[in-house]
């Protein structure tokens, strides 16, 4: 009896260094709750500066005034750096005018900051419009050549680069490179944040 009780006692030990070991190799879980929708065509989403928030940095309108991020608290924004020199910046560009069109409204908007140099605002202005995205608003860092405040306070280190930030201007997510923003995960992320789940 005594020999099937150790015998007993050595498989638990075994489970139990098993179990640990296992765990231990698995590494941490990731606790942010928008983690799940990196996947697919949103792969790339980056959740390391979530929490930060938005620049205040002046952006230049389409009527030639500015305005800031601040300008948008209250609802859920992407904001996308892009340029009509770039080809991967302008090959998404159809994807963000399509999200644009799903669930633009009161509580999401597509912003899309061009940082093409100031002889070229007018036509980066109107290839939104051929590029399938008329739909999103044209703004622009300023016009004097040197103001890309708003986009080195932001962390942008590429183009295109996309930020997302909740309604109080805090960051939830940002995605360098090119993206599918018509894809199931990125409208089923959208909705989240604006389900707040």
């Amino acid at each position: 009896m005594t020999r099937y009780a150790l015998a007993g006692l050595f498989m638990v030990g075994l489970i139990a260094i098993v179990y640990v070991l296992m765990s231990a190799g698995a590494g941490k879980t990731d606790t942010n709750p928008y983690a799940k929708f990196a996947t697919g065509a949103m792969e790339k989403l980056d959740f390391t500066t979530a929490g930060d928030p938005a620049s205040e940095s002046p952006f230049l309108t389409a009527d030639g005034g500015t305005g800031s991020l601040a300008d948008l608290r209250g609802k859920v924004i992407l904001v996308n750096f892009w340029a009509t020199w770039c080809s991967p910046c302008e090959k998404e560009m159809p994807s963000l005018g399509a999200l644009e069109k799903a669930r633009g409204g009161e509580d999401f908007e597509v912003v899309a900051i061009s940082v093409d140099a100031e002889a070229d605002l007018d036509y980066a202005a109107g290839r939104l419009g051929a590029l399938g995205a008329a739909n999103i608003a044209f703004r622009a860092t300023p016009p004097e050549r040197d103001n890309y405040d708003l986009v080195y306070a932001s962390g942008v280190q590429g183009f295109p680069t996309s930020i997302i930030y909740d309604r109080e201007g805090k960051e939830i997510a940002r995605l360098s490179g090119d993206a599918d923003w018509a894809s199931f995960e990125a409208v089923g992320l959208i909705d989240a944040l604006l389900e707040g789940r």
